[in-house]
């Protein structure tokens, strides 16, 4: 893109690149859990897509019921991944090379993969994704917010799966693995948009700042929807699309 800005084409977005991201992991603890794979893809929509992926070894063991998700045990994982901070920094760099251009990091429920990779950063001693911005991490657009937000009182699960089935997205492989759940979200993305085209219309920065409100408002629904039944536990956090960092 060279030097093509964010404004230059915020109005347009829609028929911009998008860079997709997304990880595999030990678990779903974004503070204490670690990334064993992940994929980066850039999309020109009808140019190009381009696809990066990453097999990293954690460090730890990979427990047995996230290997049976995502298909790497820890003896693959020691054998062929690459150290984690060598990956993580290029997963970073890469990351931050297209959010400076002003590219939206579209991601599957984001907050999860972001603080994970950030937690996962200041593990390793590398600077996170703000940091290397000196900002927040924006723009960012996550199909389950926009889904959420759109069509509020579908009923049912909202996993990917069920936005891939709902959209009538078709994929080659089944989930579970990084480079093909960013290609099923970038596809849902697309969907959304013809389902919801005033989205489009939205700037980059009206976009998102409108997921952390409708983020927001779900998680808050969601909590009292909890309280209401008397689960226990934390709930949803109203924070998007990055977790406040924990100790």
């Amino acid at each position: 893109m060279g030097e093509q800005s964010y404004e230059a084409y915020a109005a347009s977005w829609a028929r911009g690149p998008l860079v997709g991201f997304d990880t595999e992991t030990t678990g779903v603890d974004v503070t204490h859990d670690r990334i064993v794979t992940a994929a980066v893809v850039l999309r020109i929509p009808g140019v190009s897509t381009d696809v990066r992926t990453w097999l990293l070894d954690p460090g730890v063991e990979i427990p047995a019921e996230a290997a049976a998700i995502h298909g790497v045990t820890t003896q693959h994982a020691r054998a062929h991944g690459a150290p984690a901070a060598v990956a993580l920094e290029e997963i970073a760099a890469e990351l931050t090379a297209h959010l400076r251009e002003g590219v939206p990091v579209v991601a599957y429920n984001a907050a999860f993969d972001l603080s994970l990779l950030d937690a996962e950063l200041a593990r390793h001693g590398l600077a996170t994704l703000p940091q290397r911005l000196g900002h927040a991490v924006t723009p960012v657009l996550d199909p389950l917010v926009i889904d959420r937000w759109q069509d509020r009182y579908r009923r049912g699960k909202r996993r990917l799966g069920d936005l891939v089935a709902h959209y009538g997205v078709q994929t080659a492989d089944s989930l579970h693995a990084a480079d093909v759940d960013v290609l099923a979200t970038l596809d849902v993305l697309d969907s959304l948009l013809r389902h919801f085209p005033r989205l489009a219309d939205l700037t980059l920065e009206q976009l998102h700042e409108a997921q952390v409100g409708a983020h927001h408002a779900w998680a808050l629904t969601f909590n009292e929807w909890r309280a209401g039944k008397g689960l226990e536990g934390p709930g949803a956090s109203t924070a998007w699309p990055v977790e406040p960092a924990r100790s």
